[in-house]
């Protein structure tokens, strides 16, 4: 009796860490339906092609469109394979993606990510494109089934949605109002991911720190952030991206007094202009922004702090770009997620006047950049000397095969560089070294290693890995359901929205 072949998916994720997360619960989906994973480089040759879309950049839709001709003389000679698109531009586009890609078999919204198994097999029965865009969130998406990424860190949810009508973004119009968990079933999903072996975990909402609001607490953060560490086994907390707006007092005491929560900060800036904030529908000011990371710092002092910033916003001036130059000055920033700005069709500031000329745009971008870059050196030189545990990542270090070097993420996210030990190293153990130089985005660590800590995080990397290569030749499985994020920098504010 032959056994049918499974098919085979593969997912393009674009934009922000929430869209990271749902392509998470896309491939849970898919994997519960019976699709198995298409190797890495497949270049849609699967039979199942899923876009999960983002909505704010100038030329996201050109992005989708040009990816979507590509594929469809391969569609052509393939039959049965089907393209789905999903996520923040299909929210926003609904019936045009099927009018202009007319090989295009499903399209669904930022509410019914549940609905893709059930989408994809109606389109193949009826032989027509499905197109379901819900109004409204379905059901909250950490219900669905998820294949995690990573076997020692994790993603975790815990509201959707933003309140806030900031001009230069259209999420809140694609993910809608604020939805918050209970603390309860947040709590829940961490402990079950411990239990399987993740060690570290980042809390996930649009505006994060803004939880509770929709569940009438305004110190609900506060108090999630000390049950999490509450929780035996959990030895890494991370949250992103909150909000200065929502940044209070009992947030830093926390931070402060959590050992688990983790001595680092991400907190958009967008620029240090009190004009171009009130423009941007910002609900703070230079001076608001500045004292929280001088509370942080008093509290913290070995935070890492982290931003992102808007160039060229529509009537940005000389002396408001000297005001962003300010703050970067006197925040001294770690790291600076820095964009220059571009149109968000449908939001406010996309037909505002003085839309700055792109010579001038880029000019600033420059400069700031050489600023940042010059700081985030000079802070990074201040960690040479010191001693520092790194949990070891998995495909941080591209270089690592070359330079017999392993990588890993300091308790501030800092990227390190260590030389590999004689004994065995997983993603997931901890190691302690001792810094020895510092580039502007990395330190390295190139004495002996000082210390090396097997962790349950590594034994559920090394149990993954086995089951993977296992697996019989020529059937492509996914992987477990255990694990997380890429770190935090990595996609940290990909939009830029927050």
């Amino acid at each position: 009796m032959d056994v049918p072949t499974p098919k085979s998916y593969e997912i393009r994720t674009y934009g922000c860490q929430m869209n990271v997360h749902d392509s998470e619960r896309l491939a849970g989906l898919l994997e519960e339906a019976g699709y198995v994973r298409a190797p890495e480089g497949s270049d849609g040759d699967a039979d199942v092609v899923v876009f999960n879309t983002c909505a704010v950049r100038e030329n996201a839709d050109n992005r989708l469109y040009g990816n979507l001709g590509r594929l469809a003389s391969k569609k052509a000679g393939r039959p049965g394979m089907q393209i789905a698109v999903g996520g923040c531009l299909a929210q926003k586009d609904r019936d045009t993606i099927v009018k202009k890609a007319p090989w295009v078999d499903v399209v669904f919204g930022t509410h019914n990510i549940g609905k893709l198994p059930v989408l994809l097999e109606r389109a193949r029965v009826q032989e027509e494109a499905q197109v379901e865009i819900a109004e409204s969130l379905e059901a909250f998406p950490s219900t669905l089934p998820t294949r995690r990424e990573s076997a020692y860190a994790a993603w975790v949810s815990i509201s959707v949605g933003c309140n806030n009508t900031c001009t230069f973004c259209i999420v809140p119009a694609l993910r809608g109002k604020e939805k918050d968990r209970r603390p309860g079933d947040i709590l829940a999903e961490i402990e079950a991911l411990v239990g399987e072996g993740v060690s570290e975990i980042t809390l996930l909402g649009q505006n994060v720190n803004a939880y509770g609001s929709d569940i009438g607490d305004r110190e609900a953060f506060s108090k999630l952030l000390r049950a999490c560490g509450n929780i035996e086994g959990l030895e890494r907390v991370r949250f992103t991206s909150p909000h200065p707006r929502d940044f209070t007092d009992d947030v830093i005491t926390a931070m402060a007094e959590t050992p688990n929560v983790m001595p680092q900060l991400h907190m958009p800036l967008q620029s240090g202009s009190d004009t171009v904030l009130k423009a941007m529908r910002r609900s703070y000011r230079q001076d608001r922004y500045l004292g929280i990371i001088e509370k942080v710092r008093a509290a913290i002092p070995h935070a890492a702090i982290t931003t992102d910033i808007i160039v060229g916003f529509p009537g940005e001036t000389e002396e408001d770009f000297e005001q962003t130059l300010h703050v970067v000055r006197e925040a001294r920033f770690t790291q600076a997620f820095t964009f220059q700005y571009s149109k968000r069709p449908g939001t406010p500031a996309a037909t505002m006047e003085n839309q700055i000329p792109k010579e001038v745009v880029q000019a600033r971008y420059e400069r700031l950049v050489a600023l940042q870059e010059e700081i985030s050196w000079e802070e990074n030189k201040k960690q040479v000397g010191r001693t520092l545990e790194l949990m070891v990542a998995e495909g941080e270090g591209r270089k690592d095969g070359a330079t017999h070097r392993l990588s890993g993420r300091a308790p501030d996210n800092r990227l390190v560089h260590f030389t590999k030990p004689d004994q065995e190293v997983r993603p997931g153990d901890v190691v302690t070294v001792e810094v020895t130089y510092a580039a502007p985005h990395h330190l390295l660590a190139e004495g002996p290693v000082l210390d090396v800590r097997r962790t349950r995080a590594g034994d559920a990397w090394e149990k993954r890995t086995a089951e993977a290569a296992a697996k019989p030749a020529g059937v492509m499985l996914g992987l477990p359901k255990i694990g997380v994020p890429a770190p935090m920098p990595a996609v940290a504010s990909a939009c830029g929205c927050d």
